[in-house]
């Protein structure tokens, strides 16, 4: 349930904050006054699309926080994301004047898509031309799937026709051009072979280039070698002799200055070092080999390497990667040139689809009647008595939404034949059923709020009265919120908030306060004659509200 939604700098909103209870809430207020603001501004904590023009004119940014309580269901998902599962649930959207958006969940920084994944489990707003929507064939289609909770099987459908559709596409095009795949599928099978007959490892290339580069500088490196060695520690004046000779003499020097013994050390230190060179180097030599034979090789390798890379435009370390890319592809030509088995495949993927566009279409037939009974039985309670409303299956050629078309008919009274309800329904007819359809379909819904902007709009009178008692039941199962400008609903209602506009400086400011007995007696009566109150409208107001229940002073 929403407890509170703080706004600041939203349009022509400087800053509120809204305290909400259970039950049915009605928003009143003269047309202009920022009621639908409202709802706009809600919206965006719950995902909606934002920019700089929602700012009020001169802010800096705008600030939006709704916070619920949250839904046990919605514990694991804020757990998957590291977001605290606390009693109650904060949406915050942030816009600057740039048209820059920040989200927060519970104060942890989130994204614009998190947010509306959340508004799906927490609210249900019907727009004030949602009648409007009626007639589209698809939207008549996406209510009825709605109310039977239909969800997974208009994925399964979805997914096994975009399935079937692939392979169907695969096999037409195998089928089309047969004779030039197997052109590319020999093409393809020199190339593999090409490289596979080549087999170059995938470190061989460079460990053949440092190879390469030891055996043509053998020589040298033994002459190198052979130099350092005797220089180190050759007949005669060597190194290893003269750091030797050096540190006898400090030895000697120890027994009459013992400070020498650092000095003493480091040349210790040195003679051990130039010694394990000299054995190191030593190893070094026995391992050098002078093998012409095996330079040959080397070269030869590393020619044939080079022409072949030169043969598929590519660097020599990139063979073998083009190899295995050329066999993937191979591999996938061969599969896609297998007819017979591609036939096979796409029939199985008809087969799924059938079957699941059938268990949908079974659903859509039970809903349908369910679905048309409940909205027959609220038509007669909205001056449409002896209408009727059947929701009809007509068999259409197979698509990702089955293999149906959803249409709604409706007979606006007795006696007369149900027809498309684009076709035979009036501006007024059309919203009342919208309406009632609105009602039904959140009957079943498990999302814990319900916003109504405006659904009333086109009726009035005693289908006013009805509307306003439709939404009172309804916010006996749900926390209902309506925007209206009926009085007649707007009596129904547990709790009603007024909102205003004020003018100063040139600069319009709406402001929200929720209304007493006395304040809603105001109020209705307003809403009844207009600007100038009479002792006749209050009195009106007054019996209105205790009609229902209400208290009224």
């Amino acid at each position: 349930m929403l407890r509170t939604l703080h706004i600041r700098d939203f349009v022509i909103v400087e800053q509120t904050e809204i305290h909400f209870g259970p039950g049915f809430t009605v928003f009143s207020g003269e047309t202009g006054a920022g009621k639908s603001i409202l709802v706009d501004a809600l919206a965006l904590t719950l995902g909606e699309r934002g920019d700089a023009s929602m700012l009020r004119e001169g802010a800096a940014r705008a600030d939006i926080t709704a916070v619920f309580d949250t839904p046990k269901s919605l514990h694991a998902w804020l757990a998957e994301r590291e977001i605290d599962a606390e009693e109650e649930l904060s949406l915050r959207r942030v816009i600057d004047a740039q048209g820059r958006s920040r989200a927060y969940i519970n104060g942890t920084p989130a994204t614009v898509a998190q947010l509306r994944e959340l508004g799906d489990s927490l609210v249900d707003i019907h727009g004030q031309h949602a009648h409007q929507s009626l007639m589209r064939p698809d939207a008549q289609r996406d209510l009825l799937d709605a109310h039977g909770g239909h969800a997974d099987l208009r994925h399964a459908v979805s997914q096994a026709w975009k399935q079937w559709r692939a392979l169907a596409r695969q096999l037409e095009s195998a089928e089309k051009d047969a004779e030039s795949l197997a052109a590319e599928r020999e093409r393809l099978q020199w190339q593999v072979q090409e490289l596979d007959h080549l087999g170059l490892g995938p470190d061989e290339w460079e460990a053949l280039q440092t190879e390469h580069t030891r055996l043509s500088h053998s020589q040298s490196l033994l002459d190198g070698a052979s130099q350092i060695l005797e220089a180190l520690d050759g007949e005669g004046d060597s190194a290893h002799h003269r750091v030797t000779a050096a540190n006898q003499r400090i030895q000697q020097m120890l027994r009459h200055d013992p400070g020498l013994k650092g000095v003493y050390d480091e040349l210790e230190s040195a003679r051990i070092a130039i010694s394990e060179a000299v054995s190191d180097l030593n190893n070094y030599v026995s391992r050098v080999d002078l093998d012409p034979k095996r330079l040959a090789d080397v070269e030869a390798r590393l020619g044939l390497v080079f022409e072949t890379a030169r043969k598929f435009r590519t660097e020599p370390d990139a063979l073998c990667e083009l190899r295995e890319s050329l066999h993937a592809e191979l591999a996938a030509l061969q599969a896609a040139g297998d007819i017979d088995a591609l036939r096979a495949q796409a029939a199985a993927a008809q087969a799924q689809y059938d079957a699941a566009a059938a268990k949908l279409t079974t659903a859509r037939r039970k809903i349908a009647k369910d679905l048309g009974k409940q909205v027959t039985l609220a038509m007669q309670t909205l001056a449409m008595q002896g209408g009727r409303f059947e929701p009809t299956l007509a068999e259409s050629a197979p698509s990702a939404h089955g293999n149906e078309q959803v249409e709604f008919l409706v007979a606006g009274h007795a006696g007369t034949t149900p027809r498309p309800l684009a076709k035979v329904a009036s501006g007024g007819e059309l919203s009342r059923i919208s309406l009632a359809l609105s009602v039904i379909a959140s009957r079943a819904a498990r999302v814990p709020t319900l916003i109504f902007d405006e659904v009333d709009s086109g009726v009035g009178g005693a289908i006013a009265e009805a509307v306003g008692k439709l939404l009172r039941e309804l916010g006996e199962r749900h926390q209902v919120l309506c925007v209206t400008h009926l009085p007649q609903v707007a009596a129904c209602a547990n709790n009603q908030f007024l909102v205003s506009k004020t003018e100063s400086r040139g600069t319009t400011r709406s402001s929200i306060e929720e209304l007493d007995a006395s304040a809603r007696v105001e109020e209705i009566a307003r809403m009844l004659g207009g600007m100038k109150l009479t002792a006749t409208t209050r009195e009106h107001a007054r019996e209105m509200l205790e009609g229902f229940g209400q208290p009224a002073s």
